[in-house]
């Protein structure tokens, strides 16, 4: 019954997902109260509500922030947390990026797969339960649209409406997620004076990066003083990039000031790894830049020295690591705002570390800086369930009799809307194995998966629901 409402519903789980991929939900500033994360973001809401209306559901906008979709009776409430927001989309899509393009039996798009895939597959899934099993809970899809930054809309949920007794977060990996790292954001800053100085920092250009988002490009505008010679400038900042063997380019502007863009792979904060920082290259090469001709700045020197070797846990001279995996760090912000010189991190942090550990570490190092100031601008507790709880247990045993596998629960860098609520864990909707594409390049779903992933939720609705 269930393999044939899929292959009846194929096409208009693609259709619907097409349709969503196609509202650039990126956050924006917005002084609609009824939108508070812009136009885009509210499209895509209103999308989803009046989908769910469509298929027979109860559902509410509340107040712009987020939404549910829902159906069922009884006390309790099991609860699918997904988001309907995405991070920016950057450069060089094969596909232009909300086209929602199909080749190879994939559909392409900036939200994909994280989150808009997952949350078409979730709603489908209830229909099925809907019209197909009897259940003895309410079963709400919530929408959050602001989970790519502060979280303000789960926030705005939880102030508001019913928390779910039970759930899950379409928004990670199968078979199930039964930890989730820590999360600190912090900020460095000093004051940044270019009076009397033969080189001077002009302007920085990644505000358009996303904290979690590894960044693939980044520019700088450095000026020298009239009496140096641009020419053996140039010479100095090329030998230093050699060094490093950094694919960073050099534009000669005029003959006073020169352009430097940094290159890098972008790839999801929670996986530094395989991307290659183009904020974190172009900071080790300007210090260098700087200390060539003796100028200090303490915040380069104090990145140089601490932070740039941000893949292997070590950037803040010890390993951190349990069974959730390593400490990581991603730069993800760089400015220079009204003479701020301001760098942002996003760290992910093992499970059995305390944030404070860490950000004592951070303050024990900028003892030695008089200029540097430290802000933390977030920080997000990790999850931790025990791989033998009834809810993890029940998810993997129904990822692994559908895939036909014995894997175990896994622990996971990225941030889902699971820690949010108690007895609550990330599910899917990435395969194992397959390569992670959240906020990179070329972002898809297969269909396969998208089928896949419905068939899953549809099950475990239906177990969790009784």
């Amino acid at each position: 019954m269930l393999e044939n409402y899929i292959n009846n519903t194929k096409e208009e789980m693609i259709l619907k997902l097409q349709e969503l991929i196609q509202i650039p939900s990126v956050y924006t500033e917005s002084k609609n109260p009824l939108m508070p994360f812009g136009e885009n973001a509210n499209k895509a809401l209103e999308y989803m509500l009046h989908l769910g209306n469509t298929l027979g559901f109860r559902t509410k906008n509340i107040d712009g922030y987020c939404g549910y979709i829902e159906f069922g009776e009884g006390e309790e409430l099991l609860g699918i947390i997904g988001h309907l927001d995405v991070v920016p989309s950057g450069d060089n899509w094969t596909y232009p990026p909300f086209s929602a393009t199909i080749f190879d039996n994939k559909i392409y798009g900036r939200g994909a797969i994280d989150d808009k895939g997952p949350v078409i597959a979730s709603l489908y899934a209830m229909k099925y339960v809907l019209d197909n099993c009897k259940i003895n809970k309410r079963v709400r899809l919530i929408l959050g649209l602001n989970e790519e930054n502060s979280w303000k809309c789960i926030h705005y949920y939880k102030a508001h409406e019913e928390s779910p007794t039970i759930g899950f977060s379409p928004d990670a990996d199968f078979p199930c997620i039964y930890a989730e790292k820590s999360i600190l954001t912090p900020y460095f800053s000093m004051e940044y004076s270019t009076q009397n100085a033969p080189i001077t920092i002009q302007e920085m250009d990644c505000n358009h990066n996303a904290i979690n988002v590894v960044p693939k490009i980044c520019s700088t505008i450095l000026k020298i003083d009239s009496s140096m010679i641009m020419e053996d400038f140039i010479k100095n900042i090329k030998r230093i990039i050699e060094q490093y063997d950094f694919d960073i380019d050099i534009y000669k502007l005029n003959d006073e000031e020169v352009k430097l863009t940094s290159h890098g792979v972008g790839a999801h904060a929670a996986h530094p790894d395989l991307g290659v920082n183009a904020i974190s290259r172009l900071l080790v090469v300007l210090d260098g830049v700087f200390k060539t001709y003796h100028i200090s700045i303490e915040l380069l020197d104090f990145f140089t020295k601490y932070i740039h070797t941000e893949y292997d846990g070590k950037c803040l001279g010890i390993n951190y690591k349990d069974e959730s995996g390593t400490l990581t760090l991603n730069v993800g912000k760089v400015s220079l705002e009204n003479n701020i010189l301001k760098i942002g991190l996003n760290l992910r942090i093992p499970i059995h570390t305390p944030i404070e550990v860490v950000e004592t570490k951070f303050l024990d190092y900028l003892s030695d800086y008089k200029t540097i100031t430290y802000k933390k601008a977030s920080s997000n507790p990790a999850l931790y369930i025990p791989k033998d709880n009834y809810l993890v247990k029940t998810l993997c045993d129904i990822y692994n009799e559908e895939a036909n596998s014995y894997l175990e629960p896994i622990s996971i860098g990225g941030a889902t809307y699971a820690r949010a609520f108690d007895n609550c864990v990330s599910f899917g909707a990435n395969l194992p194995g397959q390569k992670d594409m959240c906020h990179q390049t070329d972002e898809f779903i297969s269909i396969d998966n998208l089928l896949f992933a419905c068939r899953v939720y549809a099950k475990a609705i239906c177990e969790l629901g009784k």
